[in-house]
């Protein structure tokens, strides 16, 4: 079980940074906690697929997709995948697809919406690099917490 984040924000306050931004809880688990690992990319999934078949020992992927809604930078398959590799989550500034599927899995998932449109597959992006979201930095390495109140990142 992860500590809630509210407790957490409690206990260690200025600590921690907290998310603003309103992600909606798609995954089977709304609760996960992780080291961070990274990808940033713009409606091309083919880095997001690559890093979620490697061993993820309960890390959380932080996918910064700019923010876009016009394709899923994760769908069934991928977060599959990630399961299978022992991931804890996904946290996504974009949107995913395939909700139903994923909503059955045992995967944290938290992103902007949903589309069935599906990405490029160009391997255009960045992989383990620091992004920002929403004004708070993910730095891989460092831990993220997240739960139904929301995101807190380790500074």
């Amino acid at each position: 079980m992860t500590i809630a984040t509210a407790d957490l924000y409690d206990e260690r306050g200025e600590d921690l940074d907290s998310l603003a931004l309103q992600l909606l809880d798609l995954g089977g688990r709304v609760a996960f906690a992780g080291t961070i690992r990274t990808v940033r990319c713009h409606r091309d999934n083919a880095l997001v697929k690559q890093v979620l078949a490697t061993p993820g020992e309960g890390a959380v992927l932080v996918i910064d997709g700019g923010g876009s809604l016009e394709s899923a930078l994760v769908g069934d398959l991928i977060a599959a995948s990630a399961v299978e590799n022992g991931w804890a989550g996904i946290i996504v500034n974009g949107a995913i697809r395939d909700r139903t599927a994923l909503a059955g899995l045992p995967l944290g998932v938290k992103a902007l919406g949903s589309n069935p449109r599906k990405s490029a597959k160009d391997g255009v992006g960045e992989i383990d690099v620091p992004v920002t979201i929403a004004g708070v930095v993910f730095t891989p390495g460092r831990h993220v917490w997240a739960d139904a109140d929301g995101v807190l990142v380790e500074r």
